[in-house]
């Protein structure tokens, strides 16, 4: 069974376009044939560019949400939204006809004889809400979000995480009906006990037919003389959960891990929703990162710089010797190769470059000094090394 679209882009069910179109390019860095050496990486990139397809365009997106993943595939395999192919009854071969709408000049015959509606009623078994008239069908949960902070170390290395979140959960009294067993029940007047209510609109494109949810009971199709006293008829209560995550070797600033079923609870005996966490990877006080690798700034001295010399150099796995050659200027960067950052889920790692600064000493005892007179004077410079800047500065006007 392929995944379900918001996963496979790492979003939530609520996600915009924009953040949509976001995570899709994240997966096509990572996945595309040409520079990924995943094997399944040809599959997940089309999976990918599948679900930006669907879930950027709106109508393909509403009928994706309330028909679900395997339904809206079966739709699609059928040809019920690819834009005019061979259809059920002949009526589908309009699909896509007017201004390229999906779901437009279906007003003549398969299907029902019209509109988004239609559709959703053949596939929810014909008429009447989800389940063919009864109470609304399972629905999972909504996806939650929340932040976790690591180090650079952690994220290089991989690590096993504690949190705390306050979440909705199942009402423990009630198992989440919203009401006690001993309340009395009555069939809601507003939808004659579906679950749904259902209007319909004629428009020039056919009869469009939309159902949604009864607001007055909420899709239960019943209504109870009394709410549960633990979750005032809602069902749900928040509580504090300590849950624990594994962060992959590898991962970024920003990037979204996700722990399936540990979202809010689903309805009428559906699925719990996902937690989707984000990582904020914290600054570290001797290296930057770009992508998979890392850089470093080693201060050095004059002579060290001028002769050449073995400096020890900081790294995630503890501390390196480096040669610094004779006559290395400030700011000249050496690359050691494979001491970075693991790449996320796949082989290799990225390096470290070094960035050499040639400190100069602020104060210089008797001898130093007299030993850089020497050094100029041999160089065929005077330079009076007591100087201020600004006194320099005008004995050079």
């Amino acid at each position: 069974m392929s995944e379900d679209f918001y996963s496979v882009l790492g979003v939530s069910r609520d996600a915009g376009e924009d953040e949509i179109k976001q995570a899709y390019r994240k997966q096509a860095a990572e996945y595309h044939p040409d520079v990924s050496d995943d094997p399944n990486a040809d599959e997940k990139f089309k999976q990918a560019k599948k679900a930006k397809e669907v879930l950027t365009d709106d109508q393909k997106r509403q009928a994706y949400d309330q028909m679900g993943h395997e339904r809206f595939e079966q739709a699609e395999k059928r040809g019920g939204f690819d834009g005019g192919g061979a259809g059920r009854g002949g009526g589908m071969g309009g699909m896509g006809g007017a201004g390229g709408d999906p779901f437009g000049g279906m007003g003549g015959g398969g299907m029902g004889g019209g509109g988004l509606g239609d559709i959703f009623e053949q596939f929810f078994n014909g008429g009447g809400g989800r389940g063919g008239g009864g109470q609304s069908g399972p629905r999972q949960g909504s996806d939650l979000r929340t932040d976790l902070s690591i180090e650079l170390e952690e994220a290089a290395a991989g690590a096993e995480k504690q949190f705390t979140i306050t979440r909705p959960e199942t009402c423990p009294d009630c198992e989440g009906s919203g009401h006690p067993e001993s309340a009395d029940a009555e069939t809601c007047p507003q939808c004659d006990g579906r679950g749904q209510t259902t209007q319909v609109q004629q428009t020039s494109l056919g009869r469009v037919q939309q159902t949604q949810t009864c607001r007055r009971c909420g899709g239960d199709g019943t209504l109870y003389s009394e709410d549960c006293s633990t979750c005032g008829g809602d069902g749900h209560v928040r509580n504090e959960a300590s849950l624990s995550v594994e962060v992959p070797p590898g991962i970024r600033d920003g990037q979204t891990l996700r722990m399936e079923r540990e979202g809010a609870p689903g309805e009428n005996g559906g699925p719990n929703g996902d937690l989707l966490i984000e990582i904020s990877v914290r600054k570290h006080p001797e290296f930057d990162r770009e992508g998979n690798d890392l850089a470093h700034r080693a201060a050095i001295s004059f002579p060290q710089a001028t002769f050449g010399a073995t400096i020890e150099v900081p790294t995630l796995d503890g501390t390196v010797e480096m040669d610094i050659p004779a006559g290395t200027q400030s700011g000249e960067t050496f690359r050691l190769e494979g001491k970075g950052m693991p790449r996320l889920r796949r082989r290799g790692t990225g390096d470290l470059f070094v960035r050499t600064q040639v400190i100069t000493p602020d104060e210089l005892n008797e001898d130093q000094r007299d030993a850089l007179e020497a050094f100029a004077e041999a160089g065929g410079e005077e330079i009076e090394v007591e100087e201020g800047f600004f006194e320099k500065l005008k004995h050079s006007l």
